[in-house]
């Protein structure tokens, strides 16, 4: 059971990586700011995704 929780939690987080990464690539900043943005949550996938959450360039799609 262990493992099955720890896939799933790593499944939801490369799903919210993904998701953050696409956001990334909609929104209106600078291609450079986009690529280091892109790089940061791959190369860091929790840290990366909250630091994007909190100051990261915003989408042109609201929800």
């Amino acid at each position: 059971m262990d493992s099955t929780f720890s896939g799933l939690i790593g499944l939801i987080i490369l799903a919210l990586d993904i998701w953050a990464i696409l956001n990334v690539i909609k929104s209106g900043a600078e291609t450079g700011m986009k690529i280091i943005w892109a790089l940061l949550i791959l190369f860091l996938p929790v840290l990366g995704l909250i630091i994007w959450a909190v100051a990261g360039p915003r989408g042109n799609v609201r929800i």
